[in-house]
Parts: C-alpha cells; sequence; structure tokens
C-alpha cells in the first residue's frame, strides 16, 4: 500500500534483501505446468524464482496464516477475499491494528500479468518486492511485523509442520524460512490466480456463441468503441494497459489521471494521497494512478484508488461527465487529466448495456476454486 521502498536505492535494497539466505534457481525443480486459459500467454517469472508446486502450496497456506500478522488478527486473505476476486467491500483498507489507510484494497485475480504492482508505485514491479509492504510496512501498518522480521521468522520456525513445508519448497536454501523464502512463497501462489474464463472468454475465445446475451454484446461494443474510449486504458486479454508476460519485450509503466479530483482547479488532488507525484515529485504526474484490470470487477467494488465510486454505476457516471472533479466543479475539466478522459452521452438503455458488459467479465469458477481457498478448512 504505501510503505515508502525509497527510490533507487530502495529498490536495491530490497532486491539485496530478497537475494539474502536462498540459493537462486533452483535446479531440481521440476518444469511449473501453467493452467492457462484459452488465448492467455505464460506469465514472466523471475529467474531466481522458478515456479514448483511446493512453492505454490506453501505460499497458499501462508496466505490464509493469521500467523503473518503480530497480534494474529489478519491474513493476506483478510483484504484479499477468493469470493470478491481477492478484494474486499472496504472503501479502504484497514491493517491488523485497526489503522484505516487511505487505499482501496487492489484485487489480486490476474496480478501474475501486472508491470507495476499497488496503485502508484513504480519502483514495486515484482510480487516478491511488494509482499514486504504489508509484512513490515509502518505507514500505514497492515500485517505489523516492521522492523520484527525474526520474531515472525521465529513464529514460522516455531511450528514443525510449516518449517518442513519450507525445506520441501526450498531444498537449496541455506535457511528454510527466511524473509527471501517466505516472500517467494507467497508470489509464487499469487501467479496462479488466473481468471479468464468469464461469459467474454467463453465468447471470444471459446467460440461459444451463446455465451453472451445481446445485451452484454451490445455493451461490448459501445466498450471498444471510440466513443466511449474504454480500451485505451483497459486493454488486451486482461484488460488493462499495464500488463507484462513472458513474450513482453519491454514492460510499460502507464499511469493516469482520470479526473477524479481537482480541488484548485489546476488539477491537485486531496493531498493526504496525491497519486505518483509523491515518488517523482513531478507536476504533471498529479493525480496519475495505476488503471486496474477489469476482470471480475462487477464484485470489486467501491471503485478508484481510495474506494469513492460505490458502483459501477457510478463509475460510469464518472467516465460519462469526463471526470468527476469536472462534473461537480460545472464543467471545468482538469488540465492533467487524460485525453482520453473526454465525457460522452449514453441513454439509459446502453449505460445498462455496458453494465451487462461488466457484468459479463466475472468468472464465477475463478470465485469459487478450491484450489485458491484457505487450505485450513479442507476436510
Amino acid at each position: 500500500m504505501a510503505w515508502r521502498v525509497g527510490r533507487r536505492a530502495g529498490v536495491l535494497a530490497v532486491l539485496a534483501w530478497l537475494g539474502a539466505g536462498c540459493g537462486g534457481k533452483d535446479a531440481e525443480a521440476e518444469r511449473y505446468v501453467w493452467k492457462l486459459p484459452t488465448g492467455f500467454p505464460t506469465p514472466r517469472v523471475p529467474a531466481d524464482n522458478p515456479m514448483t508446486e511446493e512453492k505454490v502450496q506453501l505460499g497458499r497456506r501462508l496466505f490464509f496464516d493469521v500467523r503473518l500478522s503480530r497480534n494474529e488478527t489478519q491474513s493476506c486473505a483478510s483484504c484479499h477475499d477468493p469470493a470478491r476476486a481477492f478484494t474486499e467491500p472496504l472503501v479502504t483498507s484497514q491493517g491488523s491494528t485497526g489503522e484505516t489507510h487511505r487505499r482501496n484494497s487492489q484485487g489480486l485475480a490476474n496480478v501474475a500479468y501486472a508491470t507495476s504492482l499497488t496503485w502508484a508505485n513504480p519502483s514495486l514491479t515484482t510480487l516478491e518486492a511488494q509482499a514486504l509492504v504489508p509484512l513490515f510496512g509502518k505507514e500505514p501498518v497492515e500485517l505489523g511485523f516492521g522492523d520484527r522480521e525474526e520474531e515472525l521468522l521465529g513464529r514460522l520456525r516455531a511450528v514443525p509442520e510449516l518449517e518442513a513445508e519450507f525445506q520441501r519448497a526450498f531444498p537449496e536454501a541455506v535457511e528454510p524460512v527466511s524473509v527471501a523464502t517466505l516472500t517467494r512463497a507467497l508470489a509464487s501462489f499469487q501467479r496462479t490466480l488466473i481468471s479468464g474464463n468469464s461469459a467474454y472468454d467463453r465468447y471470444v475465445y471459446g467460440n461459444d456463441v451463446e455465451a453472451m446475451t445481446r445485451q452484454q454484446k451490445r455493451g461490448m461494443e459501445l466498450f471498444f468503441s471510440e466513443r466511449l474510449e474504454c480500451d485505451h486504458c483497459h486493454s488486451g486479454f486482461n484488460f488493462q494497459d499495464a500488463t507484462v508476460h513472458e513474450a513482453t519485450s519491454e514492460p510499460i509503466l502507464p499511469f493516469h489521471n482520470t479526473g477524479l479530483y481537482n480541488e484548485d482547479g489546476q488539477g491537485a488532488y486531496p493531498a493526504e494521497d496525491p497519486g505518483l507525484i509523491e515518488l517523482t515529485g513531478r507536476p504533471e504526474d498529479m493525480g496519475r494512478f495505476r488503471a486496474p484490470s477489469l476482470r471480475n470487477v462487477a464484485v470489486t467494488g467501491p471503485y478508484m484508488h481510495d474506494g469513492s465510486l460505490a458502483t459501477l454505476s457510478d463509475v460510469l457516471d464518472h467516465y460519462a461527465a469526463g471526470g468527476h472533479a469536472r462534473r461537480v466543479r460545472g464543467g471545468e475539466a482538469s488540465p492533467l487529466q487524460s485525453g482520453f478522459v473526454r465525457g460522452f452521452t449514453l441513454t439509459e438503455q446502453e449505460k445498462e448495456d455496458v453494465l451487462a458488459f461488466l457484468e459479463s467479465l466475472t468468472d464465477t469458477e475463478f470465485l469459487t476454486d478450491p484450489r485458491f481457498s484457505d487450505p485450513s478448512n479442507l476436510p
């Protein structure tokens, strides 16, 4: 969320930390077999953390384990519920100590394909590095282990069964239970959270002409039209412009100002969360945030980086007005907002059609997939 790892120096420190105590690429690891939907490319995986089933299962167990919060009240799944495409219904998240955060929890469906993690941090480009944020971040407190790494590791090592799982997952590691192996296991599990069996997928990739309703098809035409411009930021198989995979040559890191706020007529966002400018210092980055994937978007509300729009209908109204700020400021557009956020007019029927199309991106199989559930609840 908002833990600042710094810019270049911070990234180097994170990489050094992740590399400590782990023996690099495991030569004995069998090649992982991806279960990818039709039309989906293979995710890019760091060379020093090849996928193995042992890591995935360890990461799954850890993802749902409340021992990863210092007071044992929260797990990763507390803010990333599988039934909600790994999001939560709160406007903004709340940490294990009760601290209210400034941002809405992002979904993890297809996070393996994201070029950057969190809403507005170009330094966090791997799931391994991002895992450090909730575990050890202090601003805000999430899981609460800031400056208490050894306490967390000692807690995990004290569980013989869990320590044995670490040893199986990382047989070449000098110390099986470490920050490096912990984050690598969590990252491996998250890379398996792939969603691609919605009605839209069955229609487009599966050639099932009956998978989508007529209304959803009308909405799809509007979504991809130059009239609405939606697919400029929500493009490709993952409905997200910031996408990377094995065949990607050079990942892009786009961030966008959608005109949600314009507090001074010059494009200012609220001081408590001004967006990308907070890290870059560049005036043009005011209000810029990463565009999330729209897969399963119907179950991931509330919306926007601060959860300020409650429904998808509200989101459509925001873009139709050419930005929420423009709507409330009597037609004055932010000078910093994206040129694709120009506004448009929809009839009530057309609006319902677009909303129906967004519903067609829901993958109900993914939301109930037992592979992504809490293993402690299995019979």
